[in-house]
């Protein structure tokens, strides 16, 4: 009885292609496989085929997408452009990198003369330090001596300590702002130099590879 069954609805289904031009399959919520020349709507957003007149899968259309998965998948194109951004970048900077110095003693030059320039700023700045912080420490030394002999102190006195105070403080966030960036900068140009460092034993294995291979053809 099975047997006949499932005979006639191969039957059935054959000659439904003769009439229809185009069908479509899905599977319902049971798993059960179905044909037909339409699709009921709550199928429609789930994953189906669409055959031609011989029974061949022409096109299959996947679901829909969930709210859930629409969101993850723009994650990962966010996360994906982040790359590509970051890798173009890098390629970039390492393009800048070899056809701004010849060799790595030139990086060194670089960073070395940047570091000086660096290095003049925080003398500066020590020294305006050190004469302000002597010129603070007479000051004070002169109000001691006007106090003791029961003087007043002269507003100027006051207004000359505060100029030296100020600039002690001034200075000092001066030097320790060059110093950061002395930091950086060494830090920077390491990274330089070990990056070209990289960038040339590449250039270099590809140059020895190609020579290998025009060897091979002769």
């Amino acid at each position: 009885m099975r047997f006949v069954l499932i005979t006639f609805s191969v039957i059935l289904f054959s000659s439904s292609f003769v009439a229809q031009a185009k069908m479509y399959k899905w599977v319902d919520e049971n798993g059960q496989m179905h044909f037909g020349d339409k699709i009921p709507p709550q199928y429609q957003l789930k994953e189906h085929q669409e055959l031609n007149e011989h029974g061949v899968v022409t096109k299959t259309r996947p679901a829909a997408k969930t709210p859930q998965e629409k969101a993850a998948e723009r994650r990962m194109e966010k996360e994906r452009k982040k790359l590509a951004a970051e890798e173009k970048k890098k390629k970039q900077r390492d393009r800048v990198l070899l056809d701004t110095y010849t060799t790595e003693r030139d990086l060194i030059v670089a960073r070395d003369s940047r570091l000086d320039a660096v290095d003049s700023q925080i003398n500066l700045a020590e020294s305006i330090i050190n004469d302000s912080s002597k010129n603070v420490e007479s000051l004070e030394k002169q109000m001691a001596q006007i106090t003791a002999s029961n003087r007043e102190v002269p507003e100027d006195l006051y207004h000359r300590l505060d100029i030296e105070k100020q600039q002690v403080k001034v200075q000092s966030n001066v030097m320790k702002n060059h110093k950061k960036r002395r930091d950086e900068i060494s830090k920077q140009f390491n990274g330089y130099i070990e990056r070209f460092k990289v960038l040339k034993a590449e250039q270099k294995a590809k140059r020895e590879q190609l020579a290998r291979e025009r060897g091979e053809t002769l």
